[in-house]
Protein backbone atom coordinates (compact mmCIF):
# COMPACT_ATOMS: atom_id res chain seq x y z
CA UNK A 1 0.00 0.00 0.00
CA UNK A 2 1.29 3.49 -0.65
CA UNK A 3 2.03 5.69 2.11
CA UNK A 4 -0.08 9.11 2.15
CA UNK A 5 2.07 11.71 2.27
CA UNK A 6 1.28 14.47 4.80
CA UNK A 7 0.65 17.42 3.18
CA UNK A 8 2.71 20.25 4.58
CA UNK A 9 1.14 23.55 6.32
CA UNK A 10 1.42 26.08 4.14
CA UNK A 11 3.32 29.23 6.49
CA UNK A 12 1.34 31.92 7.21
CA UNK A 13 2.52 34.68 4.89
CA UNK A 14 4.16 37.29 6.67
CA UNK A 15 2.96 40.86 5.51
CA UNK A 16 5.64 42.71 4.37
CA UNK A 17 6.28 46.23 5.75
CA UNK A 18 8.25 47.59 2.62
CA UNK A 19 5.57 50.41 2.13
CA UNK A 20 5.82 52.29 5.73
CA UNK A 21 9.10 53.50 4.19
CA UNK A 22 8.48 55.17 1.09
CA UNK A 23 5.23 56.84 3.36
CA UNK A 24 7.14 58.05 5.90
CA UNK A 25 9.52 59.86 3.36
CA UNK A 26 6.24 61.15 1.71
CA UNK A 27 4.70 62.36 5.06
CA UNK A 28 7.85 64.09 5.30
CA UNK A 29 8.34 65.60 2.52
CA UNK A 30 4.32 67.27 2.58
CA UNK A 31 5.25 68.32 6.22
CA UNK A 32 8.25 69.81 4.70
CA UNK A 33 6.49 71.41 1.89
CA UNK A 34 4.22 72.86 4.01
CA UNK A 35 6.67 74.46 6.45
CA UNK A 36 8.32 76.11 3.52
CA UNK A 37 4.57 77.28 2.07
CA UNK A 38 3.69 79.09 5.69
CA UNK A 39 7.05 80.50 5.90
CA UNK A 40 6.86 82.12 2.98
CA UNK A 41 3.46 83.36 3.63
CA UNK A 42 2.66 86.84 5.46
CA UNK A 43 2.53 86.30 9.00
CA UNK A 44 4.37 87.22 11.65
CA UNK A 45 7.87 86.09 13.47
CA UNK A 46 6.06 84.96 16.08
CA UNK A 47 3.27 83.04 14.58
CA UNK A 48 5.82 81.23 12.68
CA UNK A 49 8.41 80.41 16.01
CA UNK A 50 5.28 78.50 17.26
CA UNK A 51 4.74 76.43 14.20
CA UNK A 52 8.00 75.39 14.04
CA UNK A 53 7.86 74.64 17.55
CA UNK A 54 5.35 72.02 16.86
CA UNK A 55 6.79 70.46 14.05
CA UNK A 56 10.35 70.00 16.07
CA UNK A 57 8.36 68.53 18.62
CA UNK A 58 6.58 65.79 16.66
CA UNK A 59 9.74 65.25 14.75
CA UNK A 60 11.72 64.84 17.86
CA UNK A 61 9.37 61.88 19.05
CA UNK A 62 7.08 64.10 21.27
CA UNK A 63 3.23 63.81 21.65
CA UNK A 64 2.04 63.26 18.54
CA UNK A 65 -1.22 65.14 16.67
CA UNK A 66 -3.38 61.88 16.88
CA UNK A 67 -2.48 61.52 20.47
CA UNK A 68 -3.42 65.38 21.59
CA UNK A 69 -6.88 65.02 23.55
CA UNK A 70 -7.02 68.73 22.75
CA UNK A 71 -5.80 71.43 20.01
CA UNK A 72 -3.60 73.55 21.91
CA UNK A 73 -5.18 77.48 21.73
CA UNK A 74 -3.10 79.82 19.71
CA UNK A 75 -2.76 83.09 21.51
CA UNK A 76 -4.25 86.52 19.77
CA UNK A 77 -1.40 88.62 18.49
CA UNK A 78 -1.07 91.88 20.71
CA UNK A 79 -2.61 94.09 17.51
CA UNK A 80 -5.31 92.43 17.15
CA UNK A 81 -6.13 92.61 21.23
CA UNK A 82 -4.96 96.53 20.61
CA UNK A 83 -7.89 96.99 17.51
CA UNK A 84 -10.70 95.24 19.50
CA UNK A 85 -10.21 97.65 22.87
CA UNK A 86 -10.08 100.47 19.92
CA UNK A 87 -13.06 99.26 18.03
CA UNK A 88 -14.75 98.44 22.14
CA UNK A 89 -14.23 101.91 23.23
CA UNK A 90 -15.39 103.75 20.12
CA UNK A 91 -18.77 101.67 20.21
CA UNK A 92 -19.13 102.37 24.19
CA UNK A 93 -18.66 106.12 23.74
CA UNK A 94 -21.52 105.79 20.73
CA UNK A 95 -23.76 104.09 22.82
CA UNK A 96 -23.31 107.31 25.59
CA UNK A 97 -24.30 110.00 22.71
CA UNK A 98 -27.06 107.50 21.70
CA UNK A 99 -28.23 107.86 25.58
CA UNK A 100 -27.89 111.16 25.27
CA UNK A 101 -29.83 111.47 22.19
CA UNK A 102 -32.74 109.52 24.12
CA UNK A 103 -32.95 112.20 27.01
CA UNK A 104 -32.92 115.35 24.83
CA UNK A 105 -35.41 113.26 22.58
CA UNK A 106 -37.68 112.60 25.71
CA UNK A 107 -37.75 116.32 26.39
CA UNK A 108 -38.87 117.30 23.29
CA UNK A 109 -41.47 114.74 23.37
CA UNK A 110 -42.63 115.86 26.92
CA UNK A 111 -42.72 119.88 25.85
CA UNK A 112 -44.51 118.78 22.36
CA UNK A 113 -41.07 120.88 21.02
CA UNK A 114 -41.09 118.45 17.94
CA UNK A 115 -41.53 121.40 15.13
CA UNK A 116 -38.53 123.67 16.87
CA UNK A 117 -36.38 121.02 18.14
CA UNK A 118 -34.52 118.34 16.40
CA UNK A 119 -31.64 115.67 16.79
CA UNK A 120 -29.36 113.70 14.61
CA UNK A 121 -26.85 111.50 15.16
CA UNK A 122 -23.54 112.38 12.63
CA UNK A 123 -20.06 111.69 12.24
CA UNK A 124 -19.17 114.66 14.31
CA UNK A 125 -21.48 113.55 17.40
CA UNK A 126 -24.65 114.32 18.10
CA UNK A 127 -26.46 116.90 16.89
CA UNK A 128 -29.29 119.14 18.43
CA UNK A 129 -31.05 121.78 15.90
CA UNK A 130 -33.35 124.60 17.63
CA UNK A 131 -35.30 126.80 15.18
CA UNK A 132 -34.50 130.42 16.00
CA UNK A 133 -38.15 131.43 15.93
CA UNK A 134 -38.19 130.01 19.58
CA UNK A 135 -35.25 131.54 21.02
CA UNK A 136 -34.99 135.20 18.91
CA UNK A 137 -37.72 137.39 17.61
CA UNK A 138 -36.82 138.15 13.93
CA UNK A 139 -33.48 140.52 13.07
CA UNK A 140 -32.66 139.81 16.87
CA UNK A 141 -29.77 137.93 18.44
CA UNK A 142 -31.57 138.03 22.27
CA UNK A 143 -33.33 135.14 23.88
CA UNK A 144 -37.09 135.54 24.27
CA UNK A 145 -38.10 135.71 27.99
CA UNK A 146 -40.60 133.55 27.64
CA UNK A 147 -38.30 130.68 26.25
CA UNK A 148 -35.52 131.25 29.12
CA UNK A 149 -36.48 128.42 31.48
CA UNK A 150 -37.14 125.98 28.00
CA UNK A 151 -32.98 126.79 27.20
CA UNK A 152 -32.19 126.22 30.83
CA UNK A 153 -33.64 122.80 31.16
CA UNK A 154 -32.17 122.38 28.26
CA UNK A 155 -28.70 123.23 29.32
CA UNK A 156 -29.19 120.68 32.33
CA UNK A 157 -29.42 118.04 29.94
CA UNK A 158 -25.57 119.09 28.45
CA UNK A 159 -23.91 118.15 31.71
CA UNK A 160 -22.05 115.01 31.37
CA UNK A 161 -19.13 113.33 33.45
CA UNK A 162 -16.17 113.03 31.74
CA UNK A 163 -17.17 116.17 30.39
CA UNK A 164 -17.91 116.76 26.42
CA UNK A 165 -16.66 119.26 24.24
CA UNK A 166 -19.62 121.34 22.92
CA UNK A 167 -19.82 123.78 20.04
CA UNK A 168 -22.69 126.49 19.62
CA UNK A 169 -22.84 127.07 15.91
CA UNK A 170 -25.37 130.57 14.87
CA UNK A 171 -27.07 129.91 11.17
CA UNK A 172 -29.21 132.48 9.15
CA UNK A 173 -31.40 132.62 5.58
CA UNK A 174 -29.68 134.28 3.43
CA UNK A 175 -32.05 137.63 3.53
CA UNK A 176 -28.99 140.65 3.96
CA UNK A 177 -29.20 141.99 7.48
CA UNK A 178 -28.12 145.74 7.46
CA UNK A 179 -29.24 147.07 11.05
CA UNK A 180 -28.00 150.02 13.22
CA UNK A 181 -27.40 146.50 15.77
CA UNK A 182 -25.52 144.04 13.04
CA UNK A 183 -23.86 144.74 9.43
CA UNK A 184 -24.48 141.43 8.55
CA UNK A 185 -25.88 137.80 8.72
CA UNK A 186 -22.63 136.70 10.36
CA UNK A 187 -22.54 139.43 12.96
CA UNK A 188 -26.42 138.41 14.04
CA UNK A 189 -25.68 134.28 13.88
CA UNK A 190 -22.38 135.12 15.90
CA UNK A 191 -23.77 136.99 18.25
CA UNK A 192 -27.01 134.23 19.08
CA UNK A 193 -24.40 131.35 19.68
CA UNK A 194 -22.70 133.24 21.83
CA UNK A 195 -25.79 134.31 23.63
CA UNK A 196 -27.34 130.97 24.26
CA UNK A 197 -23.83 130.25 25.25
CA UNK A 198 -23.77 132.71 28.02
CA UNK A 199 -27.05 131.13 29.12
CA UNK A 200 -25.69 127.85 29.59
CA UNK A 201 -22.65 129.18 31.49
CA UNK A 202 -25.10 130.21 34.32
CA UNK A 203 -25.26 126.40 34.87
CA UNK A 204 -22.43 125.90 37.39
CA UNK A 205 -21.83 122.47 36.88
CA UNK A 206 -20.60 122.91 33.12
CA UNK A 207 -17.38 123.97 32.98
CA UNK A 208 -16.37 126.49 30.17
CA UNK A 209 -13.00 124.96 29.24
CA UNK A 210 -15.43 122.41 27.21
CA UNK A 211 -17.96 125.02 25.54
CA UNK A 212 -17.66 127.37 22.13
CA UNK A 213 -19.38 129.51 19.86
CA UNK A 214 -19.36 130.23 15.92
CA UNK A 215 -21.84 131.86 13.52
CA UNK A 216 -21.68 130.66 9.55
CA UNK A 217 -24.62 133.13 8.56
CA UNK A 218 -26.05 131.95 5.52
CA UNK A 219 -23.09 130.13 4.21
CA UNK A 220 -24.19 126.57 5.20
CA UNK A 221 -27.88 126.13 4.66
CA UNK A 222 -29.60 122.72 5.23
CA UNK A 223 -32.55 123.57 3.01
CA UNK A 224 -33.74 126.23 0.03
CA UNK A 225 -33.66 129.84 0.77
CA UNK A 226 -36.06 130.35 -2.30
CA UNK A 227 -38.90 129.04 -0.22
CA UNK A 228 -40.14 130.79 3.08
CA UNK A 229 -39.97 127.77 4.85
CA UNK A 230 -36.58 126.71 3.59
CA UNK A 231 -35.20 130.20 5.17
CA UNK A 232 -37.34 129.24 8.12
CA UNK A 233 -35.18 126.29 8.44
CA UNK A 234 -31.89 128.03 7.77
CA UNK A 235 -32.55 130.33 10.86
CA UNK A 236 -31.35 127.99 13.17
CA UNK A 237 -28.86 127.39 16.42
CA UNK A 238 -26.94 123.96 16.58
CA UNK A 239 -25.88 122.61 19.46
CA UNK A 240 -22.70 120.02 18.68
CA UNK A 241 -22.25 117.53 21.27
CA UNK A 242 -18.75 115.86 20.27
CA UNK A 243 -17.55 112.11 20.79
CA UNK A 244 -14.95 111.30 23.38
CA UNK A 245 -13.55 108.83 21.17
CA UNK A 246 -12.87 108.93 17.05
CA UNK A 247 -13.82 105.43 15.18
CA UNK A 248 -9.93 104.57 15.14
CA UNK A 249 -9.57 104.43 18.93
CA UNK A 250 -7.92 107.86 19.65
CA UNK A 251 -9.22 110.40 22.14
CA UNK A 252 -10.89 113.23 20.26
CA UNK A 253 -8.85 116.35 20.07
CA UNK A 254 -10.42 119.98 21.13
CA UNK A 255 -10.80 122.23 17.74
CA UNK A 256 -12.95 125.36 17.89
Amino acid sequence: MRKRRKRRKKEPEQMSESWLLPYADLMTLLLALFIVLFASSSIDAEKLEEMSAVFNEIFDGGTGIMDSSAPTPVPIPQEDVGEDDENSSYIEDRKSLEGIQSRVDEYIAVHELENQFDTSMTDEGLLVTIRDSILFNPGKADIREEYLPLATELTELLVFDPPRHIVVTGHTDNVPMNSAEFSSNWDLSVIRAVNFLKLMMNNEEIDPLYFSAKGYGEFQPIASNDTAEGRAKNRRVEILIQPLILEDGTKKEFNN
